[in-house]
């Protein structure tokens, strides 16, 4: 046996040295950073696998937030790997996951001081930036703690703005005047920025009315190849709508706009704007997302009959007004763009008001829906309605997601009535959908 042994390890010792380096670099990208120093230690030949560019590309580093010894060395870790690997870096996400006190936060602004510093001086690759959710308008950011943290992204945004194709600060929550400041970085030395995917969604803090910002709109007027932005209503006016339309037509492809119920929106822009916009830039598709802004003559002023519309999301997260209705936006606005619309999600209560038959009309209405999600009071058979009309031809459907209130605790009778429409209809499901039906109790 022990002759026997002898032989066979030298065969695997061989077997391992002559692995391409394809698959060597492939066993290497599922590892831990641990895992990778030490497998680095076997030999030179996996040493060497251990500082292939292919391998640092794409990062997430993660703050946890809250203080504990687990978490303490994340701070260090992070500026061990920008020191030792950062040159090779081409896709960068950074979380700082709800930060606890002002200690804490006074880490996280020391620590991406050093990280952002390192990565100016050694990188040359990075083509994408993701910082979320910091929320800076927070009591737990002091103002010295912010504003350092806001100079050192501003600084590092001014090497790197000349090649980057992606930026991602969602959640920032900044003044109007820091808000301006970061984005110019971008054409630091120039009079236009490169990026071709902006997301500025939460970006300014709630209750700014952006929308009146000559200084915001001066911003925005650097961008001259946006094929995707990322925004809030409170941000768009007539004047933005003209900078994309003279700057970025040409590539401009979707704009993602969210309108929420804190942010003020109630300017007034004009429908020539957004046709003109549309116009120019042929191939532009526009999401709409509502948060809690459900009223018909809100929708009305903000969802005008030339804007491209390809996506609709309105959300009520829960909360129920006897006074609103559903039904005119329903059958009178959502109908205006039943030739574009290809997404609709819809959250809401409507334990006021029955809507069935002025849904399904408005599935049947949109001959591009692909993509139709709904939260609310329905009847079951609804479902069947839809499934049977789909068997028929008469819409196209690639994802159904129905979640079906009701004011009983048991929901046995509905239950069983949706599995016998699966079983009706389940040849369809299978080929054809993405199929997620439930009852729900809400009381």
């Amino acid at each position: 046996m022990d002759e026997d042994s002898q032989r066979i390890q030298p065969q695997e010792q061989s077997c391992w040295a002559s692995l391409p380096d394809v698959c060597l670099c492939r066993v290497f990208w599922w590892l831990g950073d641990r895992d990778r120093s030490r497998a680095a230690l076997v030999c030179r030949k996996w040493n060497e696998m251990m500082f292939s560019a292919d391998l640092w590309r794409y990062r997430t580093i993660t703050f946890s937030g809250r203080p504990s010894r687990v978490h303490a060395s994340e701070f260090e870790s992070a500026l061990w790997y920008v020191k030792k690997f950062g040159r090779y870096l081409e896709h960068l996400e950074i979380k700082f996951l709800n930060p606890y006190n002002a200690v804490l936060t006074k880490k996280f602004q020391v620590t991406m001081r050093g990280l952002l510093s390192c990565l100016g001086k050694s990188n040359h690759r990075l083509k994408s930036l993701s910082i979320q959710h910091l929320e800076l308008d927070r009591l737990v950011w002091r103002n010295s703690i912010r504003s350092s943290l806001i100079r050192s992204l501003s600084f590092f945004l001014k090497k790197v703005g000349r090649r980057l194709d992606y930026l991602n600060l969602k959640g920032a929550r900044l003044t109007v005047e820091q808000g301006c400041t970061l984005l110019k970085s971008l054409s630091h030395l120039r009079s236009e920025s490169v990026v071709s995917q902006l997301n500025i969604e939460d970006y300014f803090s709630h209750h700014l009315a952006v929308y009146s910002s000559a200084q915001f709109n001066e911003t925005m007027a650097t961008f001259r190849s946006l094929a995707s932005l990322t925004l809030n209503y409170n941000c768009v006016s007539d004047e933005l709508l003209e900078n994309l339309c003279e700057n970025n037509a040409g590539t401009l492809w979707t704009m993602n706009i969210k309108c929420h119920t804190h942010d003020p929106h109630g300017q007034v822009i004009w429908g020539m704007s957004w046709a003109k916009l549309a116009r120019h830039a042929t191939n532009l598709k526009v999401n709409f997302f509502f948060e809690r802004v459900m009223k018909y003559e809100r929708l009305a002023r903000i969802l005008l009959q030339e804007v491209p519309v390809r996506s609709l999301s309105l959300r009520s997260c829960y909360f129920s007004d006897p006074d609103w209705s559903m039904r005119p936006t329903l059958t009178d606005l959502l109908p205006t763009f039943r030739h574009t619309l290809e997404k609709l999600t819809f959250e809401f209560n409507n334990n006021h008001e029955f809507l069935d038959e002025e849904l399904y009309l408005l599935v049947l209405s949109c001959r591009k829906l692909s993509y139709f999600k709904i939260w609310a009071f329905l009847d079951v058979k609804f479902v069947e309605r839809i499934l049977k009309s789909q068997e028929e031809g008469q819409c196209s459907l690639r994802t159904l997601k129905v979640r079906i209130y009701t004011n009983r605790y048991e929901t046995k009778e509905e239950d069983r009535t949706l599995r016998e429409i699966h079983r009706k209809y389940r040849k369809l499901i299978d080929a054809e959908l993405n199929y997620f039906v439930i009852a729900y109790p809400m009381m």
